[in-house]
């Protein structure tokens, strides 16, 4: 089954409008954008939980950006670990599957001492997470020196049995397009669903600059791609409801 969404629910007062306007259009998904902050309190998560549930739409998190679980300054890690916490804690109040984040920087250490540190982080984090449904998803990232490769992040899934995010965008950026969604999809065809993000981008030598209007061209290469999969595809687009329409449209 294919749920497409967009990555955002609106501010509190436009979240039952937002929801009944993504149920009317066959929107089966989104993602609350807990980017710059977690701001919803936990009676609101379950109530818009109960909501979401109703209109038979699937829910996700997006951890605030501020994450770098290598941090040389072990408070950096400590605040990180924080807000991994409160988003899958209000992330499970929501009903949400997935608590998706950017696990970290390389900085001045190496990939393997990177790796070695961001996975006992989240092995840490997996003790809190063990009580909850939502599952801990480090995203595949755009930028060639930032940790988020495709083989980091099956890594961790293998070392500390968290679930993942694919980015299908910044994969594109971190390839300099020299990757296609098909094969950035056979890297995950083991596991039984697949959340996955997706949108236009912009990347120079140095990986992704910034995410724009996804052009009608990739999403039709996209479809083409994910049709008869189980997999979730967030729109992280700057025009995400309207590119998420035009998925659907595809689609059918």
């Amino acid at each position: 089954m294919i749920k497409i969404g967009p990555a955002g629910i609106g501010g509190i007062k436009e979240i039952e409008s937002n929801f009944k306007y993504f149920s009317k259009n066959k929107i089966k998904a989104a993602e609350a954008a807990f980017t710059y902050g977690v701001y919803l309190k936990e009676k609101e998560a379950v109530k818009i939980g109960k909501l979401a549930k109703k209109l038979n739409i699937s829910l996700s998190v997006h951890a605030p950006y501020w994450i770098n679980l290598n941090s040389e300054e072990k408070i950096k890690v400590k605040k990180s670990k924080e807000r991994i916490l409160k988003a899958g804690f209000i992330g499970e109040k929501l009903g949400a599957t997935h608590v998706v984040f950017h696990p970290g920087y390389y900085g001045k250490k190496s990939k393997e001492e990177t790796y070695e540190n961001i996975k006992n982080e989240i092995l840490d984090l997996q003790k809190d997470f063990k009580k909850w449904k939502i599952k801990l998803a480090p995203e595949t990232t755009g930028k060639v020196n930032v940790f988020g490769s495709i083989e980091e992040i099956l890594q961790l899934v293998k070392d500390t049995k968290c679930s993942f995010c694919l980015d299908f965008a910044h994969l594109l950026a971190r390839s300099q397009g020299k990757m296609s969604y098909g094969e950035m999809l056979k890297q995950f065809k083991k596991f039984k669903h697949i959340h996955a993000h997706f949108s236009g981008i912009e990347y120079s030598a140095k990986g992704e600059r910034r995410h724009k209007k996804t052009p009608e061209s990739e999403i039709k290469k996209l479809m083409k791609v994910v049709k008869g999969q189980n997999i979730t595809v967030i729109n992280e687009s700057p025009d995400m409801v309207n590119d998420v329409l035009s998925m659907i449209s595809y689609l059918k």
